[in-house]
């Protein structure tokens, strides 16, 4: 992977012909709408943005959340508002590949990894919503932040509309070129959508879950063997096989049906679109 180190030169350099989107922006798979870009662009983009205009927030969809996706409920409507979807999974790649389709993975944890180690300036302010003590400490230590501002939202987020206020205000009251939201989703795209609604937020928002919890030491992730297999849920598997169960080996396995029938509703209107274009032309 090919990282920019050069920050300077890259919020200055002109989009592009790719950027241009002289094709359609998005890419829809299974039950999510994905931006066409790979990692290095979703990079770019996201550090040339300019701090100053109302907030916007990155979603990255892995197999879980597209198994939720398709059982409808608040999801949907909150990836809506995103500014960038890029797939976190890459198993998803590899199904998508397996259909015939591009979608390019973009790691959350490597995105959040890249942004400190790269793009953020020590002295600058990041807000951080979510984590635990530890966390914010090891990643401030590693990263020699001198102005992290961390709000630490109470348990039960997601029924707790004062509380998704409350980290709102939070980052209208401390503004910063990066929001890092941290506690899982739905809740962490609900405080997205509570900021864009305020009105009153700025920078970008990156709704990367456990992605902290990596950098900071918490949790080890996957050594980079098994992320290139494809087999990093695995690894989280093992590590905290309690939490970890369900979602990898009841949930996830789901995501074969959802492609077996997004299959099967392509091919439908592929006969379709043949159908019609065959009248046309009689």
């Amino acid at each position: 992977m090919t990282l920019p180190l050069d920050t300077n030169a890259l919020q200055a350099r002109p989009l592009r012909g790719a950027d241009r989107r002289v094709r359609p922006r998005h890419i829809w798979f299974l039950n999510s709408a994905f931006d066409r870009i790979g990692f290095e662009t979703a990079l770019e983009r996201i550090v040339r943005r300019d701090p100053s205009r109302p907030f916007a927030f990155v979603v990255t969809p892995n197999v879980d959340h597209l198994v939720r996706l398709s059982r409808g409920g608040e999801l949907a409507p909150l990836y809506a508002q995103a500014w960038l979807t890029v797939c976190d999974s890459r198993v998803l790649e590899l199904i998508a590949a397996m259909s015939g389709e591009e979608v390019e993975v973009t790691p959350g944890s490597d995105l959040t990894a890249a942004l400190f180690e790269h793009a953020i300036d020590p002295a600058e302010p990041v807000v951080v919503i979510g984590g635990d003590a530890d966390v914010v400490a090891g990643v401030t230590a590693r990263y020699g932040l001198t102005d992290l501002r961390w709000h630490q939202p109470p348990m039960g987020l997601r029924t707790n509309p004062q509380a998704v206020a409350e980290c709102a205000a939070f980052v209208a009251a401390n503004p910063a070129r990066f929001v890092f939201l941290c506690v899982g989703s739905p809740q962490q795209e609900m405080i997205a959508a509570a900021c864009i609604e305020r009105g009153d937020c700025t920078g970008v928002g990156l709704c990367v879950g456990a992605s902290l919890d990596f950098l900071s030491g918490k949790t080890q992730r996957a050594p980079r063997w098994m992320q290139r297999v494809r087999l990093e849920w695995l690894h989280r598997l093992m590590e905290e096989p309690r939490r970890m169960w369900r979602r990898y080996l009841v949930d996830g396995p789901r995501v074969l049906l959802i492609w077996w029938e997004w299959r099967r509703a392509r091919a439908k209107l592929r006969a379709f679109e043949r159908s019609f274009a065959a009248r046309l032309k009689a």
